[in-house]
């Protein structure tokens, strides 16, 4: 697959939810439901031409966001990633557009009837980045950024080694409990518990590596 196909291919699947919409237009009701509470009642309504911007701020948003970050990093290693890259771009472009679709079909039913299903596609989202966040070359706009990853890029390559095992596990473990348990509150406690933990721990363990290759350096230069 050459690049224009490939960018095509992502600009097909941020556009999916207008398809979406246009089928469901004449079927929904000036006022829409636009905001949902942990059970997934309508809490908050907007016009229905609100969904109109809905697909391109967040689909399109992405894509252009990603499509001109590479040309931007001063260290180009985000285009030396090449295929890996792509399918990062593939894999947010895919679950961004299937949030955007849940969004906009809980709008046409008046309320999100399943409302883990986001949940499980964030889950899923968790655990295909991690597949490839090892991949992640040092750079300043996509990965694990610490002040501490950045300094070093054996540290780098450690982090996101280790993120990349969290983010898979936690991402399986999010889907697993947004499938089987039906207490929503007991499920989104458990989400934000395990949010916290993918985010916390690369965080702290780039800051204790970076410590510990100090050390090390300090250590070989009064031998």
């Amino acid at each position: 697959m050459n690049k224009l196909s490939k960018e095509l291919l992502l600009i097909f699947i941020a556009l999916l939810p207008y398809v979406y919409l246009a089928f469901i237009w004449e079927q929904l009701p000036e006022t829409v439901a636009t905001h949902f509470n942990i059970e997934g009642k309508a809490d908050g309504w907007s016009s229905k031409n609100t969904l109109l911007y809905l697909p391109a701020i967040l689909g399109l948003g992405i894509y252009f966001l990603m499509l001109v970050i590479p040309s931007i990093d001063p260290k180009k290693k985000l285009q030396e990633m090449g295929d890996n890259f792509f399918n990062i771009r593939l894999l947010i472009t895919s679950f961004i557009s299937a949030i955007t679709w849940v969004i906009l079909n809980s709008s046409k039913e008046g309320g999100m009837e399943h409302s883990n299903l986001l949940l499980v596609i964030i889950g899923a989202m968790f655990a295909g980045l991690g597949n490839y966040l090892q991949t992640v070359r040092p750079n300043y706009f996509v990965g694990i950024r610490t002040p501490w990853t950045l300094e070093s890029e054996t540290v780098w390559k450690q982090t996101h080694r280790l993120a990349s095992k969290v983010w898979m596990i936690g991402g399986i473990i999010i889907v697993l409990v947004s499938l089987l348990l039906h207490n929503n509150k007991i499920v989104f406690i458990i989400f934000f518990i395990i949010i916290t933990i993918l985010v916390i721990v690369p965080v702290v363990y780039s800051y204790l590596m970076l410590k510990k290759e100090r050390v090390s350096i300090n250590s070989s230069q009064e031998e």
